[in-house]
């Protein structure tokens, strides 16, 4: 598992909270959050408790305030961990309709943007064969993000979405 730690402030200051496992509910350790510091390993993290609200996925580095790990606000309320592959194996079906019908199209590397590419930016089902990715609504990895393991997704809100619209995905990797 890896490690990462809360601070209530920006630039690392103020009340700090040091966590190594999965959290549903981290509001008794933290009121607000404006600055982490990942040690190790990938977490996604999330607005609301029980691993719901926006998502935000972090590998290792300083993320001196909320708008480097492009967060909407300062509120923090749980984290999941990750262990990255070991291998650099990567790879991503992506559908135009749900249940992987229409038009498919396989990725192994980041798109930083998926109309460019794949000729619509709705993405109904897809199927993650190997790593982890992140979808972002926007181009250029912006907006918000969706954490993708492997798996199949036979539809958009069983990856946590609100509609179909992704702008960019690209592959979660530690640095």
């Amino acid at each position: 598992m890896g490690r990462v730690i809360f601070y209530e402030d920006r630039n690392f200051q103020g009340r700090h909270y040091e966590c190594s496992t999965d959290c549903a509910d981290l509001h008794p350790y933290f009121s607000r959050c404006n600055s982490i510091r990942v040690e190790s390993g990938c977490w996604v993290l999330y607005e609301k408790p029980n691993y719901m609200g926006y998502q935000y996925v972090l590998t290792k580095g300083e993320y001196p305030d909320y708008q480097r790990w492009m967060g909407f606000n300062d509120c923090i309320r749980s984290c999941r961990s990750y262990t990255l592959p070991s291998d650099s194996s990567y790879r991503i079906k992506i559908y135009e309709r749900p249940d992987f019908g229409g038009q498919m199209m396989e990725f192994m590397d980041d798109c930083p943007t998926v109309f460019d590419r794949f000729h619509t930016r709705d993405i109904h089902s897809c199927q993650v064969i190997d790593g982890y990715w992140t979808f972002y609504e926007q181009p250029n990895y912006r907006g918000r993000q969706y954490f993708m393991r492997p798996g199949e997704y036979r539809k958009f809100s069983d990856w946590g979405a609100t509609c179909a619209t992704i702008g960019s995905f690209r592959r979660v990797v530690d640095f």
